[in-house]
């Protein structure tokens, strides 16, 4: 299958002070895939929502290419870029308080893309907006209101419908539950989900939550320090983790049975997470890896084949 989205050696840097520059993204090579869900989980400051933002065209890249249906796009986006992937990649950001313009409608939120893009006419405006409104579970009234009238999952619910009503087939999901109550990110997971078969979206759903990832999405990639170190299918990768990293991270993840959980070893994690600034070419988890050699403090791992769809970045991996 053809991918709808290729990333090559992509790379995303920033340079902080002098001599010294922070690899938030760092020769991620990737490929997703039509209608399909991928997740992206790691520790916070890991890159996750850097790459997303580098996808999206919100910073530039600094080296390496990204093709979207074959065709590469630019290192940094102009105007007329933006106007004519905003029709087929959008972004849904984590916090539903600050990605929403305070002195904007419901109905100017919304319509504000479509608009711009030439898609609605201005009598066609205010019936899209009550569509879209109703499609993410809320009120045609609501149009009037301003985004503090409304609570953190409706907020929410109103980045979905901004992103979706430019009918995109390329959604970044950057946290979109992380900043809502358990109860509410079901709905917001079950609505995205909702939304994915009827549009036939394409999804990368960013999040630290492996038991969330894996539930929504098909195949789930494990980034650690601005590289992806573990990529396969969502259920292979969670309950058969093959890279020291993942297999502590689902390691950590609390059991929902209470008995099971107070029973089970205590995995203690030696070692500091390192800085992404000026990373050399030793492996980025050697520090803290409790299968640590020589080989993997003077060469850096690649991704390699262990299993059907299933790859790993580490030299002793099994």
């Amino acid at each position: 299958m053809t991918p709808l989205l290729e990333l090559r050696n992509l790379k995303k840097h920033f340079t902080i002070a002098k001599n010294k520059t922070l690899h938030a993204v760092d020769g991620v090579n990737l490929e997703i895939f039509p209608n399909e869900i991928l997740g992206l989980v790691g520790e916070s400051g890991c890159g996750k929502s850097t790459l997303g933002r580098t996808l999206a065209g919100l910073y530039e890249k600094t080296a390496g290419e990204v093709f979207y249906r074959g065709q590469k796009l630019p290192q940094k986006y102009r105007v007329s870029d933006f106007v004519h992937l905003s029709r087929e990649i959008q972004m849904i950001f984590q916090d539903p308080y600050s990605s929403l313009n305070p002195r904007m409608t419901v109905r100017e939120i919304i319509a504000e893309g479509p608009r711009l893009a030439g898609m609605w006419k201005s009598t066609e405006v205010t019936t899209k907006v009550k569509e879209w409104l109703e499609r993410v579970g809320l009120a045609a009234d609501h149009a009037s209101r301003y985004p503090h009238e409304f609570s953190g999952g409706q907020r929410q619910r109103l980045g979905i419908a901004r992103a979706l009503a430019m009918e995109p087939k390329f959604v970044i999901c950057d946290e979109p539950i992380s900043a809502l109550d358990v109860s509410i990110q079901a709905q917001i997971i079950n609505l995205l989900a909702e939304l994915k078969g009827k549009f036939g979206l394409t999804l990368l759903f960013i999040a630290h939550d492996l038991s969330m990832v894996r539930y929504v999405s098909n195949r789930m990639a494990v980034m650690y320090l601005g590289s992806i170190v573990e990529l396969g299918e969502s259920d292979d990768v969670f309950f058969s983790p093959k890279h020291p990293y993942t297999q502590l991270l689902v390691g950590s993840n609390p059991e929902p049975d209470p008995i099971k959980e107070k029973n089970r070893p205590y995995v203690d994690l030696h070692g500091e997470i390192p800085t992404p600034v000026n990373l050399g070419v030793a492996c980025r988890f050697a520090g803290r890896c409790p299968k640590v050699g020589d080989r993997c403090r003077t060469e850096t791992p690649l991704l390699r084949p262990v299993g059907k769809n299933h790859f790993v970045a580490c030299h002793f991996v099994e």
